[in-house]
């Protein structure tokens, strides 16, 4: 029999080799899923685990792997929105879904603040995750420099503007912000606004240029609003400066659902109806796309898929494999609801 472990110590392998009766070799061949183990030996240490309590030292074993068999996911957003945006919520689902199926942990990242810049930045190249997604990055982004520079494994959620040498996950936001301005003009609306967002990213700019291409010749510069960021505040904000600058405004592009819901309590508000008076579309197709009175047309964008692709980028690199420098773009479609 071998010796009584002491109740407050850590289980070792070299305990599970003595419960299991075998070598200690024969364990770390099982822990590391590796071939020539029985499957007699192989059901002993399984076992033998469960009866000591064995748990993988991660620590001990990345100082050997040299890898923390964690991905950060770096999300340029105030706290705040992080915890509004449904959107956001579904890229970090998507994210850690492909994570978890590769038995990789996830390290959210929030960067509110230069402040933050910095510290994330030493954090990701001081070898504490393996890779990195990054969403809603900015133009001059000190993160997004660093990662490139440092040349670890990470993708993006959207197509970064000024950084190269990184493959993202995206979608055609130029394409879709045209497709469904058109069909607001579509609807007989005559004086458009649009609540622009976003306008450091790729993201923002493109959807801006949609909407003006959309409109040609019946595009007025003071009818477009800008705003810092996707948001329902920033939506109420945007709403009152167009009903300010143009009270007859029939129509609004919102480049968010977010931002459309905000836009819609403040034509409620003013005693404006939508779809009678002013008609409204945003852009994700996220909850607040059905939390809305009336719910919002907008522009369906997968953003689960977005998250589980980029993700996949960082393990195709961190498995060796050559994914490219370009994009992987994923199709979106407009959801025609009665808000317009």
């Amino acid at each position: 029999m071998p010796a009584a472990r002491p109740s407050n110590s850590r289980a070792t392998i070299n305990d599970v080799a003595a419960r299991a009766g075998v070598s200690r070799g024969t364990v770390s061949r099982v822990l590391n899923a590796e071939a020539y183990v029985s499957d007699s030996a192989r059901a002993a240490v399984e076992a033998a685990i469960l009866e000591v309590g064995y748990v993988r030292n991660e620590a001990a074993r990345g100082l050997v792997t040299r890898r923390s068999q964690a991905v950060g996911l770096i999300v340029h957003e105030p706290h705040s929105l992080f915890l509004e945006d449904p959107n956001i919520g579904s890229i970090l689902l998507g994210i850690n879904s492909a994570l978890s199926e590769a038995d990789y942990q996830l390290v959210s990242l929030v960067v509110d603040s230069d402040r933050d810049s910095d510290r994330v930045a030493g954090y990701i190249t001081g070898g504490f995750v393996d890779g990195v997604v990054i969403i809603s990055a900015r133009a001059h982004d000190p993160i997004g420099r660093a990662v490139a520079a440092a040349g670890i494994p990470a993708a993006y959620v959207g197509h970064p503007i000024d950084v190269e040498g990184v493959p993202y996950a995206g979608i055609d936001n130029y394409s879709a912000a045209l497709a469904i301005t058109r069909r607001l003009v579509a609807t007989g609306r005559r004086r458009i606004g649009m609540i622009a967002a976003g306008l450091d990213r790729d993201s923002g700019q493109d959807r801006l240029a949609g909407f003006t291409e959309a409109l040609g010749p019946s595009f007025r510069k003071e009818l477009v609003v800008e705003v810092p960021l996707y948001s329902h505040g920033c939506g109420l904000d945007g709403m009152r400066l167009l009903l300010d600058t143009d009270p007859e405004i029939d129509g609004v592009f919102a480049s968010s659902d977010a931002i459309a819901a905000g836009a819609l309590d403040v034509l409620r508000e003013a005693g404006r109806s939508v779809p009678g008076d002013v008609g409204v579309v945003g852009f994700d197709d996220s909850a607040w796309a059905l939390r809305t009175q009336p719910p919002l047309s907008t522009v369906h964008q997968p953003a689960g898929e977005l998250g589980r692709r980029a993700a996949e980028l960082v393990l195709a690199q961190l498995r060796g494999e050559d994914v490219g420098l370009g994009g992987s773009f994923l199709d979106t479609s407009i959801v025609w609801r009665t808000s317009a």
